[in-house]
């Protein structure tokens, strides 16, 4: 059954790639896999294999390579992808020494990779479970281990129908689990070779503060005032902050939004009444701006610092973007309501760092709180600081029980 929608979905990115740009960069990255690896694998070399289905966790498995290329230079890496949005924005990435697609995961495929790489063992992070390969995997006796995943009631390997499937959960040889329910639901499939280590994406983030930037644009831009930051937000979330900002112009207002196409920027300067925007590429004098529009990529996590207050997008869509970016900085972090399925969320909420809303109303209110308390807002700060660093550490766990 799995073999056979595995071909249907094929049929259909076939299709689907004669008329999305996306998904035929997919397919035709799929398809020069095999010629990437037979151009660049080195058969007398030793291959580590991380596997990210996109750009979140890649970051995820950042720290393990990174530490593993330095602790182990008897190692070489190889990194793979499935999605285009994440193979596009890394395919440079200087950690990793061959980076391509993972063609898709029929038995032939999987068995040509593995025979072009022998991996000597592999890290697939969170929510990857390639049947097929992880079969061959297991059948080689190559160690496989999953990084940073996480398990809920609802997934189909707990379910009556899903049994078949729940066998791939056999063919790992160490779970990295984030949480005490992901060890419990292993359990009753009855696997127990299951570390919980919590997420190495609060390593990660810590290591994005050590290497932020300086933005003397920004700087320039914040001056002594109030700095409220939006990131990867969306026009619902935009809707909401915005209009408070009209309101409340003591406020200056930095708005990264996570489409920054000309169209989605004109509908946010459109939104800004009586306000003075700045775009920052475009910006030469910012001091008397009081809203900056960054129209550009790479700098979210370093402009979070300058933030008194923080917004993480995405929570009135198909959910929150990444909250630990703006927490790391001793800054509270304000969503919208879709983060249930988001542990660093919900843990960011209990530590008293992170707040939901669920409407304008919700989110003026949390304002006024936050502008006319200040030691509410410095607590608040102090906790989501905390909060990201005492988490971290899941990278040292791992690496200290593979090697």
């Amino acid at each position: 059954m799995y073999n056979l929608a595995l071909y249907l979905y094929l049929f259909g990115v076939a299709v689907c790639s004669l008329f999305n740009e996306k998904v035929r960069k997919m397919w035709r990255g799929e398809r020069d896999a095999f010629r990437v690896l037979r151009e660049q694998v080195d058969p007398n070399v030793q291959y580590v294999w991380f596997h990210t289905a996109s750009l979140g966790e890649f970051e995820q498995g950042r720290p393990l390579m990174e530490r593993l290329r330095k602790e182990h230079p008897e190692y070489k890496i190889l990194l793979t992808f499935f999605s285009p949005s994440g193979y596009e924005v890394r395919k440079n990435y200087e950690g990793a020494d061959i980076i391509t697609y993972l063609p898709l995961d029929t038995i032939t495929n999987a068995r040509r990779f593995l025979r072009l790489v022998h991996p000597v063992m592999a890290f697939f992070i969170k929510y990857e479970f390639w049947y097929n390969y992880l079969h061959i995997l297991k059948k080689r006796n190559v160690p496989v281990y999953s990084v940073s995943s996480i398990f809920r009631p609802g997934q189909v390997f707990f379910k009556w129908y899903g049994r078949q499937y729940a066998r791939v959960l056999h063919c790992f040889t160490h779970f990295f689990v984030q949480n005490d329910v992901s060890r419990e639901l292993l359990a009753g499939c009855d696997i127990t070779d299951v570390t919980v280590v919590g997420d190495t994406r609060f390593d990660r983030v810590l290591q994005i503060k050590e290497a932020a930037k300086q933005l003397l644009v920004v700087e320039a831009f914040k001056q002594d005032c109030p700095v409220f930051v939006a990131g990867s937000s969306w026009p619902p979330d935009e809707e909401i902050f915005i209009r408070y900002f009209n309101q409340h112009k003591e406020w200056k207002l930095i708005i990264a939004p996570h489409v920054i196409g000309e169209d989605h920027l004109r509908q946010i300067e459109k939104l800004l009444e009586g306000r003075k925007v700045a775009r920052y590429t475009e910006a030469e004098d910012v001091t008397d701006c009081d809203v900056l529009i960054i129209n550009c990529f790479g700098l979210l996590s370093s402009i979070y610092h300058y933030g008194d207050v923080t917004y993480v997008g995405g929570g009135f869509g198909v959910g929150i973007h990444n909250v630990l970016e703006a927490a790391v900085w001793d800054v509270p972090v304000i969503f919208g309501p879709n983060n249930q399925k988001f542990q660093e969320a919900q843990g960011l909420k209990a530590a008293g760092g992170g707040f939901d809303i669920q409407s304008y109303e919700d989110f003026a209110q949390l304002m006024e709180r936050f502008a006319s308390d200040r030691s509410y807002l410095q607590q608040a700060s102090e906790r989501a600081g905390k909060f990201v660093g005492s988490l971290a550490g899941a990278t040292d766990k791992i690496l200290s029980a593979v090697f």
